[in-house]
């Protein structure tokens, strides 16, 4: 399996490019320009939501893509890419890495997430998988399962992790992680500034991806709100 993609983002920044349908720049043609814009600022990778977004980051930008679909299912909490099926859509965009959730939940299909790894690594073996984990527990058990990297990029938003922040104490949870597993741990979810990126990587983490800090005004808009004690 080609590890070209994870040598190409090692010690750098990957931006993440997502709008949902209840955002002001929810558009596959906003979030291609917002690919661009991305990668001329130095972005050695992104990370996107659907195949539409997908296909219209592929034609703005060269860089490679961490793949995601999100969808909501009745009585399971994983939403991020949960079943073969979405990884089958995704395909049709050539993503070169496919993010999913790897969390403890029940999936929605019924399938235990070691069984979606091997079904993935053996319909699409040149794929490169990222876990999407919220705990250590969680972490640990994906690089068991052969994942090729392993993202933070749930922590804080499962009801086992509610109200704890990537960055809290010293990136704690982070650094739990680069001591608990052997593959390369990418550092995601709520790395708000150039800082705490720079620490991320300081730490140790193979690569860092921020998205809300960089491609959505929504939010930065509120955070300015927020610290100058403004009423929105």
């Amino acid at each position: 399996m080609s590890c070209t993609m994870l040598n190409q983002i090692k010690g750098k920044l990957i931006v993440s490019c997502q709008a949902l349908e209840d955002e002001p720049l929810h558009s596959d043609f906003i979030m291609g320009k917002m690919a661009l814009a991305a990668a001329r600022g130095g972005a050695s990778a992104i990370r996107a939501n659907s195949v539409v977004d997908i296909k219209a980051i592929k034609q703005e930008v060269s860089l490679p893509v961490i793949g995601i679909l999100k969808r909501d299912y009745p009585g399971s909490d994983v939403y991020i890419t949960a079943t073969m099926g979405e990884v089958d859509e995704l395909m049709a965009a050539a993503p070169e890495m496919i993010a999913l959730d790897a969390t403890c939940h029940q999936r929605p299909d019924g399938q235990t997430l070691a069984q979606m790894v091997t079904a993935i690594r053996a319909r699409y073996p040149q794929l490169l998988l990222m876990a999407d984990v919220a705990t250590l527990e969680e972490a640990r058990h994906a690089d068991q399962l052969g994942f090729d990297c392993i993202g933070t990029t749930l922590h804080g938003y499962t009801a086992e992790t509610q109200g704890h922040k990537l960055y809290d104490n010293d990136f704690a949870f982070l650094r739990s992680v680069l001591e608990a597993v052997k593959k390369p741990v990418i550092a995601e979810g709520n790395v708000n500034t150039p800082q705490m990126a720079a620490r991320c990587l300081q730490l140790g983490a193979h690569a860092v991806v921020v998205g809300g800090a960089i491609t959505r005004p929504q939010q930065i808009t509120e955070r300015f709100i927020e610290t100058m004690g403004l009423s929105s």
